[in-house]
């Protein structure tokens, strides 16, 4: 619709409630006061929103933001369900029965979210973990739903 027609338009409904409102008040006997005037609305730009000063829009990310926020990476070995009977009876030596295979890859999480598999390493005495398959963004994104 051009904005001649959006015009157009506007001037038919006002005609309209003036109408209305003017036949309203002769039955009531009394003189129309009521004047409905068209709404003015500014044009929108037609500029891409999200863009900033140096030109780039909102599809492009701005890593600099977000690289300093910290998250919580967790591996996990496995997961069991126990009672609160069997846990209070556990005791030093106690071995848990998890839902993993020995040798099966663990999982990496990132606030709770699984991003990848992984094998424990060993480095100067300390653990670590080698990924070995990292779940793709679209997988993570099919997960959530």
């Amino acid at each position: 619709m051009s904005e001649q027609d959006d015009s157009d338009l506007g001037d038919d409904w006002s005609a309209a409630l003036n109408e209305q409102a003017e036949s309203e008040a002769k039955t009531k006997g009394v003189k129309n006061s009521n004047h409905v005037e068209m709404a003015s609305f500014d044009e929108f730009d037609n500029h891409t929103h999200g863009a900033d000063d140096r030109g780039e829009t909102g599809n492009e990310i701005q890593m600099d933001i977000i690289l300093d926020i910290p998250v919580t990476l967790s591996m996990e070995i496995g997961r069991t369900q126990v009672s609160i009977r069997n846990l209070l009876q556990l005791n030093e030596g106690s071995v848990v029965e998890l839902d993993r295979l020995a040798g099966e890859p663990m999982d990496v999480l990132v606030n709770g979210t699984l991003i990848a598999h992984g094998e424990v390493v060993v480095v100067n005495d300390k653990f670590g973990i080698r990924l070995t398959d990292v779940i793709s963004p679209t997988e993570r994104v099919k997960k959530l739903s």
